[in-house]
């Protein structure tokens, strides 16, 4: 099942690269009950698209909800940056659309 989001793109000092699409309450917990037994240490690893790009990663929870990190070769890609909104699509691996 791939889950598809609208989030405004946020910087957090957490682990590079610093920026990050905060996803929904409810999709965030609809990922967390499809993700059982491929989460570990609290990270969920995603296949996620933002336009034509498309990139593996992992998501990790902060304040109720999944951050996605975007690398900087999507940020580039797809000429985004923080307070832009960005349509994502996420979809665990293994999984077929």
């Amino acid at each position: 099942m791939a889950w598809e989001f609208e989030a405004e793109l946020i910087s957090w000092r957490g682990p590079a690269p610093f920026v990050f699409a905060p996803l929904p309450v409810d999709v965030s917990e609809d990922i967390k009950q499809a993700a059982r037994g491929l989460i570990y240490w609290g990270e969920v690893p995603v296949i996620a698209t933002i336009g034509d790009t498309e990139f593996d990663t992992a998501m990790w929870p902060k304040d109720g909800r999944f951050l996605l990190p975007i690398k900087v070769a999507v940020q580039r890609a797809e000429r985004i940056d923080i307070g832009d909104v960005v349509a994502a699509r996420v979809l665990l691996p293994g999984e077929i659309e």
